[in-house]
C-alpha cells in the first residue's frame, strides 16, 4: 500500500471538518463571515478581516464550501481530476457538475462564453471570476466565496487557494464577474441564479 501525498491526506482532514463548516455557513448572515474568516485564520490561509457578510442560499453556500474542499490540491495543466491535479477551469467544472450537476464548457473562454456577465457589485457566492493572465480575455477562472475574496487553481507549481479580488496582480488583470444559470430541462420557463442572495 502506497502513502498518501500530503494534499491527499489535507483534504482527507478537510473532509471531516467541512461538515462542521457547512452548517456554520447556513447559520445567521452575520455570524457567516465570522466563522468563515476565523475557520481560514485559525489555518493560517488568510489574514483575519472585518466586513459586512452579505446572506446567501443554502445552494450557494454548498457550492462554496466544496470548492474550497479542494484548496491545496495541486494545479495541473489540463487537469480533470482532484487525485492528479487541476487547472483553474477544470476546478471550476468539477465543482459545479458535481454540485449543482451542470457540466460547463472545459476551458475558461469558453465558460465565460457559457455564462452571464453581471457587474462586480452585483457579485454573491458561487460566481464566477475571471482575468486576463495571458494577454487574452477569459484566461483565467475563479469562484467567488464573498467578502472580496476567490477560490482557484492558479499556476504550474501551485496548489487550489484562496485570495482576494483586490490584490495588486488580480485587481489589474479581472476580467469581470459571470453568474452561472440554470435551467430546468424541458420546462420552457426562464433559467434561475443558482446563487441568488437573499432578499
Amino acid at each position: 500500500m502506497t502513502a498518501l501525498p500530503a494534499w491527499a491526506k489535507l483534504a482527507r482532514m478537510k473532509a471531516i471538518q467541512l461538515p462542521c463548516l457547512a452548517g456554520l455557513l447556513l447559520s445567521t448572515a452575520g455570524a457567516q463571515a465570522d466563522a468563515l474568516d476565523d475557520f481560514l485564520s485559525q489555518k493560517g490561509l488568510i489574514a483575519p478581516t472585518v466586513s459586512a457578510p452579505s446572506p446567501v442560499t443554502p445552494k450557494a453556500s454548498e457550492l462554496v464550501v466544496h470548492a474550497m474542499g479542494f484548496m491545496g490540491v495541486p494545479y495541473k495543466w489540463g487537469g480533470n481530476e482532484a487525485e492528479t491535479g487541476l487547472d483553474c477551469s477544470g476546478f471550476v467544472r468539477a465543482v459545479f457538475g458535481q454540485i449543482t450537476g451542470i457540466v460547463l464548457p472545459r476551458t475558461s473562454d469558453r465558460q465565460a462564453a457559457a455564462t452571464h456577465s453581471i457587474t462586480a457589485q452585483e457579485l454573491a457566492p458561487g460566481d464566477l471570476v475571471f482575468f486576463n493572465t495571458m494577454g487574452q480575455p477569459h484566461s483565467h477562472v475563479g469562484i467567488y466565496i464573498g467578502d472580496g475574496k476567490f477560490v482557484h487553481a492558479p499556476r504550474t507549481g501551485d496548489r487550489i487557494k484562496l485570495e482576494r479580488l483586490a490584490g495588486t496582480y488580480w485587481a489589474q488583470r479581472f476580467d469581470g464577474a459571470r453568474r452561472v444559470l440554470a435551467q430546468a430541462p424541458d420546462s420552457g420557463q426562464e433559467p434561475q441564479r443558482l446563487s441568488l442572495r437573499q432578499p
